[in-house]
């Protein structure tokens, strides 16, 4: 038993609790600093009623906290009937003419049907597949419900294998995690926040009522911070937990420095990543006022629907093929390494198979020949490859690109940012532009020296602050330096799933009719192709790697 002095009394006045995540396996642990991505595989154990749901998942407004159920048995509703096996988002647990219940969503022949599941409903409720991947932060968060494990499987590791991983190399089976909690808590007289385990022996106990909480630091995060009013900006803040970097602005982040923040606001980025044929590839985010210029690197593409999904009306899409491709059929055309061609059209044709006429998508192109140009038919299923051949030599700045072309879109930096001390992206042979998106942001300055300002990302900096009621003496931020921010592969998942959520996913590609036979594919080296190419190819690199899966 520990003995409690005026100090540790007070240590829970103000909490907050968060989790940290242990990977128990053989003999190894590890916190959800761990880098890596997991799949959740889906409890097997049923819940009884949906108000064992709400009382052991996380619900909430993000799309973390919308876990879905399915039924063994159909429940009939006043208006609806829910068949068993179909799946039921939980969005919100609410109260309905005094009553708690839960609001939610089911999908059925496309058309979304709303309604409203008492706590009181009974019924066996199981998990449902998860086909998300997930960090080890958000399953602890969100996806491990009380009083009982999580069961996942690592899908994509973030950084190299080192001896200081608790996994094996290559390890690719399953990992059960289990929470351990910690309360996060400030002391009266201490600035710093105190770690306290949560199954440490000692009485505590409420002496609230007691004591002027508003006495005590009130730690905010950066999130809190943006969720005040823009009428309290610009306010001065001093660091509780700051940040580790010799480079600005990270220098000016250690725990300690008073900071002014000016304003919150959203920025415009483009997600930027290294065109590389390995997995190691870098990736940024840069803002619309990168002040460098760009020149087009050729695109690659595996199927003749890409090339539609490319095709723009600003210039016409001219591409070398660089594998072979035997159409079934004699109505479309086969394609043979080399040949060239220049892109049209989705339209329909009419092929014959087995004595019977099928309509089936197609791309119509012209194939560029020695003398003269060619209309031909090749068949949106195709699996073939195509290169594209570069004839613009301009140079674009990043807003030209994303107002004329479609990303994603290969680039390769022609001038460098001469604003910038040091422009990172200079030194990248190629850089895929890949989407835009809108970020969060605090213009921040250094208290003691406001020379310059610089944006802080929101959501990417883990830092604590508390506010000091000091008057700002200007409220005009001196001058900004923006600059490229280069993110990890965890961030660069984050940011693609969640920043851009208004976005739709792109469409899928047309499935090969199921009657027709796979023909032959045949890959060729690119030295078949070089003559034709007028700029330095490129090869593609999936966005994500995976790893041989071996179960435990």
């Amino acid at each position: 038993m520990i003995s409690r002095g005026p100090f540790q009394t007070v240590w829970f006045l103000i909490l907050q609790f968060v989790s940290s995540c242990f990977v128990y396996f053989p003999s190894y642990n590890a916190s959800f600093l761990f880098l890596g991505l997991y799949k959740i595989v889906a409890d097997k154990t049923p819940y009884v009623s949906v108000e064992e749901i709400t009382r052991k998942v996380a619900i909430g407004p993000t799309r973390f906290g919308h876990p879905c159920f399915y039924s063994r048995e159909d429940i009939k509703l006043a208006n609806l009937t829910i068949k068993q096996g179909e799946q039921i988002t939980f969005n919100s647990v609410e109260e309905i003419n005094g009553t708690m219940a839960v609001s939610c969503v089911m999908v059925r022949n496309n058309q979304s049907h709303s309604f409203i599941l008492p706590l009181s409903q009974k019924g066996k409720f199981y998990e449902c597949e998860d086909d998300q991947i997930y960090t080890l932060k958000e399953i602890a968060e969100w996806k491990i419900p009380k009083c009982r494990s999580r069961i996942v499987k690592l899908s994509n590791a973030l950084h190299m294998w080192n001896s200081s991983n608790p996994l094996p190399e290559n390890f690719g089976g399953y990992l059960v995690l289990m929470p351990v909690y910690e309360v996060q808590a400030v002391m009266k007289f201490r600035k710093d926040v105190v770690h306290i385990l949560s199954d440490l022996d000692v009485e505590v106990k409420d002496i609230t009522d007691c004591y002027d909480t508003s006495s005590f630091l009130q730690p905010l995060s950066l999130e809190d911070v943006f969720e005040r009013t823009s009428k309290e900006f610009p306010m001065i803040a001093e660091i509780m937990d700051g940040l580790l970097g010799s480079k600005k602005p990270y220098n000016l982040l250690h725990t300690g420095k008073e900071i002014v923040i000016y304003k919150k606001y959203q920025a415009t980025r483009v997600i930027a990543s290294e065109i590389r044929s390995d997995s190691s590839k870098r990736h940024f985010l840069i803002p619309m006022t990168y002040k460098g210029k760009f020149k087009r690197r050729p695109r690659e593409f595996p199927t003749a629907y890409d090339l539609e999904i490319a095709r723009s009306e600003r210039e016409q899409l001219h591409v070398v093929a660089t594998k072979a491709f035997d159409s079934p059929h004699t109505e479309l055309f086969s394609v043979s390494v080399g040949d060239q061609f220049l892109v049209q059209q989705c339209q329909t044709s009419e092929v014959l198979y087995e004595g019977r006429k099928k309509v089936i998508d197609v791309l119509a192109c012209e194939q560029i020949l020695s003398n003269a140009y060619k209309k031909v038919l090749l068949p949106m299923y195709m699996e073939g490859g195509f290169v594209e051949v570069i004839h613009d030599k301009k140079q674009y700045q990043l807003s030209e690109i994303c107002k004329e072309f479609r990303l994603p879109f290969n680039v390769k930096v022609s001038v460098r940012d001469l604003s910038m001390k040091e422009d990172i992206l200079a030194a990248v042979p190629g850089l895929q532009l890949e989407e835009e998106i809108t970020d969060s942001y605090l213009l921040i300055s250094s208290a003691s020296s406001p020379m310059e300002s610089w944006e802080i990302p929101v959501y990417r900096f883990n830092m604590l602050v508390h506010l000091l009621s000091k008057d700002v003496q200007t409220v005009v931020p001196p001058m900004t330096r923006t600059t490229v921010e280069e993110i990890s592969e965890e961030q660069y998942y984050m940011v693609r799933r969640y920043e851009n959520q208004t976005v739709l996913p792109p469409p899928r590609p047309p499935k090969k009719p199921a009657t027709l036979m796979q023909q032959p594919v045949f890959a060729v080296s690119e030295q078949d192709v070089s003559d034709v190419l007028q700029a330095p190819k490129v090869k593609y690199c999936a966005m994500s790697v995976s790893l041989n899966l071996l179960q435990t």
